[in-house]
């Protein structure tokens, strides 16, 4: 009993119960591959909000341990994101953080305010939230921050500095001053960024941005390229895995509470498409509840040890799955090899080229633009690709918080808006077969003399029951004096509320008025109820409602006939 409880507490623990000892090499194989793709990200990462290189260590080390111990995937790893760091990265500069303590300060709190928020979330049942970041949202946003972030590296790619923000105006100032570009530095980034995508394209599992930055050590050190001005990582400060309390006026800061809310929302959207990508491909299901739990610990991990907010890691969780990870023993075999390689080579770090840092992110950021998806989109919804082109310029031009939130709003109203205008089919009969078919998808159907009946795909409530009640109208304006009967079939109608009765009942009247009975088929039960206890069935007229429009064609032609 006392093994289920904490197996129950710490999902590890189940994950060990049932290892194999087959299983230990691919975990070996896969922890060390995870750790050495994962630290070119801890000292390249941290430069995207200008924090101290050592706070990616602590986020990739405490988010690796603590997520093997509460997270409930096998194979998703977690650890610093693009996407995340830009987005506190533009709460810190909205907040106004101008020294690099209130930076580190801000920073620390922001995660864990992020992993209590994902805590609540979870426990609360919340993870439906990431369902509000669709995927051409989503798909846009990192396509945004990728150009964002490519921007951003000029200064590093070329020794010029840049204090422009946006997409065209950093470009223009660099323009301006492009005469004080650095030469050796630009070829040093330039040619890691060419050796990181040829290798990215001819050995895509190869983990480039490691062998870019050995190679890059490796040709400084031997080069003195610090003596031609290339400026270089330099000697890391001492480094020591300390709790951090987050400062009690930094906590009731709402400002950074509303930020840590919007890097909760996007990390974990994007978080959650990964984890879901990769179980798909493995076969897994995935608990939006247990990953918001699971992200929590993580984040609230790294910010009380002095790192920053994190989430899932798709590059290092593709490493995991290529090799062949079957446990999160193969997060902890990447922590403590990282904790050992800042310990043991610390001094070697070093010498590293800031230019190539920003080649790694450059090379990050073009992977992060998913040029087949927005073709698909292309293909198959305009709209969904105008909101994905509309979340990229947002983010570049306007800020990555603001873009995302305009996304979302732009989104929530054009679902808004095609709920409010939903299609209203025609049934009728084609000759010799069963059955009703829609009058637009079957040429070969006919309407029903006197009888018109329509289908109303979607939900009839307060915001679409006008145009509803319009279109029906319309729709029987049109049959002519013939008309004897209108029918609406309600199988597709899940949810219908007071106004939708309302509304009803006025059709039924103002159909009256035309000399056309009003019926309903196939209401469900709630709904049915409802009209009942509105007293709409009683003036309708009991007979006039249908367990399905079969059945009220059928009563239509015993009426035909009777009056015959």
């Amino acid at each position: 009993m006392a093994v289920s409880i904490r197996s129950a507490k710490l999902p590890i623990l189940a994950q060990l119960l049932d290892y194999r000892r087959d299983w230990l090499k691919m975990d070996l194989a896969a922890g060390l591959s995870v750790a050495a793709v994962s630290l070119p990200s801890a000292i390249a990462y941290p430069a995207i909000a200008g924090l101290p290189t050592e706070m990616g260590f602590f986020s990739t080390i405490l988010a690796l341990v603590a997520y093997a111990m509460f997270g409930p995937s096998r194979q998703l790893i977690v650890g610093p994101d693009a996407a995340t760091c830009i987005m506190f990265a533009s709460v810190l500069t909205s907040l106004g953080a101008a020294t690099a303590a209130d930076r580190v300060t801000f920073t620390t709190v922001l995660a864990v305010e992020v992993g209590i928020l994902c805590f609540v979330a979870g426990t609360l049942g919340l993870g439906f939230v990431a369902n509000f970041l669709s995927r051409p949202i989503l798909v846009g946003f990192l396509a945004g921050i990728s150009i964002s972030l490519i921007i951003g590296q000029i200064t590093r790619l070329t020794s010029v500095r840049i204090e422009s923000k946006g997409l065209i105006r950093p470009i223009a100032e660099y323009a301006a001053k492009i005469s004080e570009t650095h030469i050796p530095t630009v070829l040093v980034g330039i040619g890691a960024l060419i050796f990181l995508r040829i290798l990215r394209h001819v050995k895509p599992s190869a983990p480039g941005p490691l062998i870019a930055i050995v190679a890059a050590i490796a040709l400084s050190a031997g080069l003195q390229l610090a003596s031609y001005g290339v400026s270089v990582v330099g000697k890391l400060p001492p480094i020591t895995f300390a709790l951090t309390l987050p400062s009690p006026d930094a906590v009731v800061n709402l400002d950074l509470l509303e930020g840590a809310v919007a890097i909760m929302i996007v990390g974990f959207g994007s978080g959650i498409v990964t984890a879901r990508s990769f179980a798909t491909k493995s076969g897994n299901e995935v608990d939006a509840g247990k990953e918001l739990i699971g992200f929590g610990t993580a984040n609230v991990a790294s910010g009380l040890f002095g790192g920053f907010p994190v989430t899932a890691a798709d590059s290092r969780t593709a490493v995991n799955y290529v090799i062949g990870g079957k446990t999160q023993l193969v997060g902890l075999i990447a922590a403590a090899a990282l904790a050992a390689a800042i310990l043991y080579i610390g001094n070697v770090l070093a010498y590293l080229p800031i230019a190539v840092l920003g080649a790694v992110l450059v090379s990050a950021a073009i992977d992060l633009i998913d040029l087949p998806e927005l073709r698909t989109l292309h293909r198959i919804s305009r709209p969904e690709l105008a909101f994905a082109i509309a979340t990229l310029l947002g983010v570049v031009v306007i800020g990555v918080l603001q873009g995302v939130f305009l996304a979302i709003a732009a989104t929530l109203a054009h679902f808004l808006w095609l709920a409010s205008r939903p299609r209203i089919a025609h049934l009728g009969q084609i000759e010799g077969k069963p059955g009703l078919y829609k009058l637009h998808r079957y040429p070969e159907a006919h309407a029903i003399p006197g009888l018109t009946i329509v289908v109303l795909q979607a939900a009839l409530i307060f915001f679409n029951a006008d145009y509803v009640k319009r279109r029906v109208i319309e729709i029987a304006d049109a049959q002519g004096d013939d008309s004897r009967w209108f029918v609406l079939d309600a199988e597709a109608i899940n949810l219908l509320d007071s106004t939708g009765v309302a509304k009803l009942e006025e059709l039924q009247i103002l159909l009256r008025e035309r000399g056309v009975a009003f019926g309903i088929a196939d209401l469900n039960s709630r709904s049915l109820l409802m009209i009942e206890q509105a007293g709409l069935a009683d003036r309708m007229g009991r007979h006039m409602i249908f367990v399905s429009s079969e059945a009220a064609v059928a009563a239509f032609n015993r009426s035909r006939m009777t009056c015959d």
